[in-house]
């Protein structure tokens, strides 16, 4: 990380609070991002028709970036030095992926297993996992990093916000209709090896690529706050503890 970097980070977090998003210029190195994208490789010819792949958490390389300094200094940001990853997918707008997506709140999150407790719901199964909406305190303890291995322009289907429609909890379909009329969008093109942090409440959506060609992009879902005894995160990839001194 730049002492640059470092330094802009109070910026950075004063930025994603207020605003709901905030990205870095390149922080992630050349050859990370290229031995990430030998890594994925399988996962993105795998996931070509859909334009993605979840559970990248499985997978030790990406459970090294989400522990990565870049990684965990924009989490940490956001959510403080206590948060940890909890969900990791893979997008990539292709030719034969090529989607648009609707404005949206993020609002489910992935765990072990389902148990039926109040303020939970309605459940859903993705990829064999079940998915749950939490209440709305859980996902304003959340934080999207999203690590962009191609640059992302324009023209490239970059993720589009709404500034500040984060601070009003789970918006209704009416809601939603009046920040689409009355917020400003703004298009969030990000460099290879930037990172976009938004928050899950934050209104987002794309729209297809004009350029359709690999537009990959890892998105980490960090969180600080623990689930009610009775459920578990799906991963919980935490901060990695420095060696003990002989």
């Amino acid at each position: 990380m730049t002492a640059a970097y470092s330094e802009d980070l109070s910026a950075f977090a004063k930025r994603l609070r207020v605003e709901g998003w905030a990205r870095t210029a390149a922080v992630v190195l050349p050859d990370v991002l290229d031995r990430l994208a030998n890594e994925l490789q399988s996962a993105v010819t795998g996931g070509s028709a859909r334009g993605g792949t979840r559970h990248l958490l499985d997978i030790p390389a990406v459970q090294e970036l989400a522990r990565s300094e870049p990684v965990r200094a924009v989490a940490e940001a956001a959510l403080g030095e206590h948060c940890f990853a909890v969900r990791g997918i893979l997008f990539d707008k292709t030719p034969g992926a090529n989607w648009k997506v609707t404005w949206h709140q993020d609002l489910t999150i992935a765990v072990r297993g389902r148990r039926d407790i109040d303020g939970f719901g309605p459940w859903s199964v993705k990829e064999r996992v079940p998915h749950v909406q939490p209440p709305v305190e859980i996902l304003e303890h959340m934080v999207a990093v999203r690590v962009h291995l191609d640059e992302c322009g324009p023209e490239n289907g970059p993720v589009r916000v709404i500034p500040r429609s984060h601070t009003f909890g789970r918006l209704s379909g009416d809601e939603i209709d009046i920040w689409k009329k009355e917020g400003t969008p703004i298009d969030c093109a990000v460099s290879r090896g930037g990172v976009l942090a938004f928050f899950p409440l934050l209104l987002h959506s794309s729209s297809p690529s004009d350029r359709p060609e690999h537009r990959r992009v890892i998105h980490l879902e960090f969180a600080a706050t623990e689930l009610p005894r009775e459920l578990e995160w799906y991963h919980a990839i935490h901060k990695a503890r420095l060696a003990a001194s002989a």
